[in-house]
């Protein structure tokens, strides 16, 4: 690889942690991936594999930094409802490739993401309680184990349960078929509140009451982020702490079902209204140029707002030392159905997910005293959303899929070539 294609290998979404491998490797097909992995193995040296960068767990130092971004085909087979993709695709190909069929995919906010490493992590879609994970939805997975072999992974065998929700330190996946959606349209987008004039903790808890009554085809979640006060913001952001809730719905009624929402207070925006599948990514607005972050999550049996959920807006308020972005999003429905997958904490009513753009000790003074308010309903952590927590593994999985994930990577790479992760020994 020329000099300038290695340094654009070495830049992803997320900017905090520094890539300094020994060597980038490009493959464009399954046949690149097969001998990147064996020369690796012959050579000793471990793999780190990325498309986007967006899920980066840390800085990696040495080893061999496989990206995947060149082999970017998606196929849509409309009678069947499904869609072929390899491993550097992002949800926005996919999602265009599937509209003109009536088609969507369950993407998650950001059309940026890539679709394989977010589907190995679970995949919590913006209609997730109405279909489940997007990781419940793929009909088989090719993959490069360590020992440089092609397999097929289809429900039933170890391999497909291990990787959605074990991810790539179990091999590599090249390509994957998933199941899409009859969806064209959908009611959603935001509804915003100034959290000086509205108590957030009031604003909270009337979501959480609101959230016991909705229909499973109702996806939504709640957000607090208090933006400074600097020129690159639009003015009516700067300096404002914005409350908000995100909603995505299929059915009919969805402006009836929002209603009570309007009763928090005084509207600062409403973007809510009937919409293209492809305009989805709109609820949310996801910043799409590359940054710094951290962050971390929590899985909760139960929303306890008049205790750690009301103390977790004061830690990350205005009054934080430095600024914190909260995003609560409503489990249950569809997410709660049993799959043959490793996607845990199929329990959890809520996920509560916190984000800084603070280096990671900064970062990690900031969060662990607003994830320990939240600890009494904690069940444990998710894959998709620990940001730079690549050192921490506890919470990931429970204890039987902790060690039924170990027992699987000890089989296909007992040389531990992908590296340890979340995938621990039992």
């Amino acid at each position: 690889m020329d000099h300038q294609n290695g340094i654009r290998e070495l830049t992803g979404f997320q900017t905090a942690f520094a890539l300094r491998p020994a060597t980038v490797s490009t493959p464009a097909t399954t046949d690149d991936v097969i001998a990147a992995v064996r020369h690796a193995a012959d050579a000793g040296l471990r793999v780190t594999v990325e498309a986007t960068g967006h899920g980066r767990q840390g800085p990696v130092t040495g080893g061999v930094l496989l990206s995947t971004r060149r082999m970017d085909g998606v196929t849509v087979d409309p009678a069947a409802r499904t869609v072929r993709v390899q491993a550097g695709v992002r949800w926005g190909q996919v999602v265009e490739a599937a509209t003109p069929y009536g088609l969507a995919p369950l993407n998650g906010s950001a059309p940026g993401v890539g679709a394989v490493s977010y589907t190995l992590g679970g995949g919590l879609s913006l209609l997730a309680r109405e279909f489940g994970y997007a990781a419940d939805h793929v009909r088989s997975l090719d993959v490069v184990t360590a020992d440089g072999r092609l397999h097929h992974a289809v429900p039933g065998s170890e391999l497909y349960w291990a990787l959605l929700g074990g991810g790539h330190r179990l091999g590599v996946v090249t390509e994957l078929e998933i199941g899409l959606v009859p969806v064209r349209t959908l009611y959603g987008g935001s509804l915003a509140f100034d959290g000086r004039e509205v108590d957030p903790a009031g604003a909270l808890r009337a979501y959480e009451a609101w959230t016991r009554t909705v229909p499973d085809g109702l996806t939504s979640s709640f957000a607090a982020v208090p933006y400074p006060d600097v020129p690159a913001l639009p003015p009516r952001l700067r300096g404002r702490y914005v409350l908000s809730v995100r909603v995505a719905h299929t059915g009919g009624d969805g402006e009836r079902l929002v209603a009570p929402l309007r009763e928090i207070g005084p509207v600062l925006g409403d973007s809510l209204r009937e919409m293209p599948y492809a305009e989805s990514h709109t609820i949310h607005s996801d910043p799409d140029f590359p940054h710094a972050y951290y962050g971390d999550s929590a899985v909760l049996s139960e929303l306890d707002v008049d205790g750690g959920g009301g103390e977790l807006l004061r830690l990350t308020g205005p009054d934080s030392v430095a600024m914190v972005v909260v995003q609560v999003n409503h489990l249950g429905g569809a997410l709660a159905r049993p799959a043959q997958n490793s996607v845990p904490w199929r329990d959890g009513r809520f996920l509560v997910r916190l984000l800084t753009t603070e280096e990671r000790e900064k970062a990690r003074a900031l969060l662990d005293p607003a994830f320990a308010v939240l600890a009494p309903h904690t069940l444990g952590r998710t894959v998709n959303f620990a940001f730079g927590a690549g050192d921490r593994s506890e919470g990931l999985y429970d204890a039987g899929t902790r060690k039924r994930l170990a027992e699987v990577k000890s089989t296909h790479d007992p040389a531990n070539l992908f590296g340890d992760g979340y995938v621990v020994s039992a």
